[in-house]
């Protein structure tokens, strides 16, 4: 009797998926099995890009005389603190008795490119191949993924995504992170007065410490600025009225050099040059009149 071998990224959605299945799983190292399914799990990423001593071990020297490093062709090699699992994975892929895999690893490029690469190392052939594509762990999403899960083949973009992605952040973090470190590494240790320092590059985390950077030196040049904001009103009616004045459009403040917000002044000159704002009510009209400076400027509507 042939079984269907289902794979998720990480332990606690395999978990989902066998409850989805309402089948009489029992627990084996690794995986969990049933008469119909067998249902195992990645953590997370079991194989990764070889560094470049696994190319040439002369390699493991950094110098600028070996940059930049482009191999024509990229090593892979299982991750050693995750072999166990990967093994156990293999040995269920080459399984005579399973007949379709169900690539369950989450739905992006990244949930793909872990799959592939598991698939790449075991050396998988003569399997079929189903995408499960969901947006959420529930028992009628999953039922529904595995329902209209499409051939792997048809997700073969998605995977050359992956792979160029991975090798775009290997390329820049080697090359860059051995070239800076060979270029300025000893000026930042004795800078820190440490025995080395190393210059770590990355596609994402160096524009995100460009980011943090940015705004530390924003917040250290920041110079302060006066905000004098108006917001005590008269009305004739012989009641306090307390708002904010704004510059709104069609005033003469609106959109002013004098202004730091539209709700206040940069200087208090100018702020007192606004002496007085008064509000005149008119209940038989349903309309309010707002004066400055003895000069009616606009009306509202109530």
């Amino acid at each position: 009797m042939t079984k269907s071998l289902y794979i998720a990224e990480k332990p606690s959605v395999a978990q989902e998926f066998a409850k989805a299945l309402k089948q009489n799983m029992q627990r084996r190292d690794g995986y969990l099995e049933s008469d119909q399914s067998v249902v195992t799990w990645c953590v997370g990423h079991l194989v990764t890009m070889s560094y470049p001593e696994k190319y040439d071990p002369a390699l493991k020297r950094w110098s600028l005389e070996t940059l930049p490093f482009l191999p024509e062709n990229f090593k892979y090699e299982v991750i050693p603190e995750v072999k166990k699992q990967f093994t156990i994975v293999s040995n269920l892929l080459h399984r005579e008795d399973i007949e379709t895999i169900y690539v369950c690893t989450d739905s992006g490029r990244e949930g793909e490119y872990i799959y592939r690469l598991v698939e790449q190392e075991a050396h998988v052939e003569g399997k079929k191949r189903r995408r499960v594509w969901i947006d959420s762990q529930t028992e009628e999403e999953i039922l529904r993924g595995i329902r209209e899960a499409k051939d792997l083949s048809e997700y073969d973009n998605l995977s050359a995504s992956a792979y160029l992605r991975a090798k775009e952040d290997y390329l820049m973090g080697i090359n860059f992170s051995r070239l800076l470190t060979l270029k300025y590494g000893n000026s930042i240790s004795n800078f820190l007065h440490t025995q080395y320092s190393v210059v770590s590059v990355g596609r994402v985390m160096t524009c995100v410490l460009g980011m943090v950077v940015r705004r530390e030196r924003e917040i250290r040049d920041f110079i302060k600025t006066p905000f004098l904001p108006c917001t005590q009103y008269d009305r004739c009616t012989g009641h306090t009225f307390e708002g904010e004045w704004r510059a709104v459009k069609g005033s003469r403040y609106f959109e002013s050099y004098d202004l730091y917000k539209e709700n206040g002044f940069k200087e208090r000159k100018k702020a007192e040059e606004l002496k007085s704002l008064k509000v005149y009510v008119k209940p038989e009209e349903f309309t309010a009149y707002y004066v400055i400076n003895d000069d009616v400027t606009g009306s509202i509507d109530l």
